[in-house]
C-alpha cells in the first residue's frame, strides 16, 4: 500500500525547490498525496480496511496542515502546489 522508492523519487525530483530538497513542504505534499491516491484505489477493493483507513485520515490531515502552513507563508507557492497537484476541482 505504500509507495516504491522509485515513484517517490520522481515525486521527490517533481516537486523539490532545490536539488537535494526532500524536506521542504511541496515536497512532503506531493509524496502523501501520492500515497493518498495510493489508499484511494485500495479502498475500492477493501472497503472494510479500517486499519488501514485511520492511516488514510491521519495523512489527509498531515497534508493539510502542510498546506495551511505553506498558504500562511507563501500564498504563491500554495497556489501553485495544488494547481499542480489537481488538489482544488
Amino acid at each position: 500500500m505504500s509507495i516504491t522508492a522509485e515513484k517517490k523519487q520522481e515525486v521527490i525530483q517533481g516537486n523539490a525547490r532545490a536539488a537535494n530538497d526532500t524536506g521542504s513542504p511541496e515536497v512532503q505534499v506531493a509524496i502523501l498525496t501520492s500515497r493518498i491516491q495510493t489508499l484511494t484505489e485500495h479502498f475500492k477493493a477493501h472497503h472494510k480496511d479500517n486499519h488501514s483507513r485511520r492511516g488514510l485520515l491521519m495523512m489527509v490531515n498531515k497534508r493539510r496542515s502542510l498546506l495551511d502552513y505553506l498558504k500562511k507563508k507563501d500564498v504563491d507557492r500554495y497556489n501553485a502546489l495544488i494547481q499542480k497537484l489537481g488538489l482544488r476541482k
